[in-house]
């Protein structure tokens, strides 16, 4: 479950991805405190995470708040250092459901006020008057793409651009390294205080996104090898760059969010000439997406239905992205949903057969005048005949 912290400037809130806390749903049982329903486990982990900080020397607030992130919103405990504007959320929704699962009270605590003292060591080093100053903070601009339905609620208050059934989201990224990656969502009200237009901050983050954040695309064979690495690979035979590699993982050099690499301006034409043409787009998570050559041999409908079983059965609510195909036509540079596509060449081809057709049927009613014409150029029998007689000879 992720820990993120929470920066209170002014009227602004700012969210930070950090480190990870995994209480697993086993552990514990051991030590198994008297289950709490969650209200009473929520109000007491505040209370003794509270205590046992202070215990250790760290004078803290603790207060409970909702947290909208896309993707999913929940119950936090708030953990911010006195007299400091940056500090930390946890997810308090989740942990209760980890003790109802198992976990004792206690471990859930030692657990939590651990990684509460290591992030408090590691706060990132922010100046407050930077983060109003769009002028210094246009360079960390980067672009995230989320479903437009699911965040529906809190893209009302967040500018963004569409992109099919997909939204286009912008943030400045503060730090990201072996801690975690922290991160500013722009809305609207910060937008506003900043005194810059949706359109400019597209047009900055267009420019400025590929350059910290550039977009990584690796065959799925070399992606495997990473992962095994070079013994494992070589033992079940894996070729880290075979001759027909058929799909493609594409991402950014931190893995984190990294599916909207597909909002840069030049990516489609850099995967298109990586990939050797047209290509689909699956979206295996808001962190990647797969590229698949659309060589004659994919079916959009396959490749959908593969990705709405990965989605219900392997990805995380809050890591899901959308369950469609989309595809990329490197001819005429379209991106869009793959039955758009489908419908798009079927449209191409019905006009294209009608156009036959029609140059078929100009073609023989041209022979038709053609042949008319000559006819109509010919002598006619009677006006032969009346020539022959007047000259005293005889028409044949």
């Amino acid at each position: 479950m992720a820990a993120v912290s929470l920066l209170s400037v002014g009227h602004y809130l700012y969210e930070c991805d950090a480190v990870c806390i995994y209480i697993s749903k086993t552990k514990g049982v051991k030590n198994m405190n008297e289950k709490m329903n969650y209200e009473d486990f929520k109000n007491e982990l505040v209370d003794v995470v509270k205590e046992e900080l202070a215990d250790r020397g760290h004078n803290v607030n603790v207060q409970i708040n909702t947290v909208e992130k896309m993707n999913e919103s929940y119950e936090a405990m708030t953990v911010t250092p006195e007299g400091s504007n940056i500090g930390m959320n946890i997810n308090i929704t989740a942990l209760g459901k980890a003790h109802e699962n198992g976990t004792g009270f206690d471990e859930i605590v030692d657990r939590t006020v651990d990684m509460v003292e290591n992030h408090l060591g590691n706060m990132p080093q922010i100046d407050v008057d930077t983060l109003t100053d769009y002028e210094q903070m246009k360079d960390k601009l980067a672009m995230e793409v989320v479903s437009a339905e699911r965040n529906a609620e809190l893209l009302s208050k967040v500018p963004h651009q569409e992109m099919e059934d997909m939204a286009v989201v912008y943030r400045f990224v503060l730090e990201s390294g072996e801690n975690g990656r922290a991160t500013i969502l722009i809305t609207d009200t910060i937008l506003d205080k900043m005194g810059v237009t949706p359109e400019q901050l597209h047009a900055d983050a267009l420019e400025n996104a590929p350059e910290i954040r550039p977009a990584v695309i690796k065959g799925m064979s070399e992606v495997m090898m990473d992962m095994m690495g070079p013994e494992a690979a070589e033992m079940f035979g894996v070729d880290a760059f075979p001759e027909n590699e058929l799909m493609y993982v594409a991402t950014v050099p931190d893995k984190m969010s990294g599916a909207g690499v597909i909002a840069y301006q030049e990516f489609m034409d850099q995967a298109a000439e990586k990939l050797g043409g047209d290509f689909f787009i699956l979206p295996s998570s808001v962190h990647e997406i797969l590229l698949v050559k659309d060589d004659g041999n994919a079916d959009h409908r396959d490749l959908k239905a593969m990705v709405e079983e990965v989605n219900a059965t392997q990805v995380a609510p809050e890591e899901k992205l959308t369950d469609n195909v989309y595809h990329y036509d490197s001819k005429e540079h379209v991106f869009e949903l793959a039955e758009k596509f489908e419908a798009r060449q079927q449209a191409k081809e019905k006009e294209a057969d009608i156009s036959s057709e029609k140059e078929e049927k100009g073609s023989v009613l041209g022979e038709l005048k053609a042949k008319k014409d000559e006819v109509a150029k010919q002598p006619k029998k009677e006006v032969v005949e009346r020539v022959a007689k007047s000259k005293g000879g005889e028409a044949l």
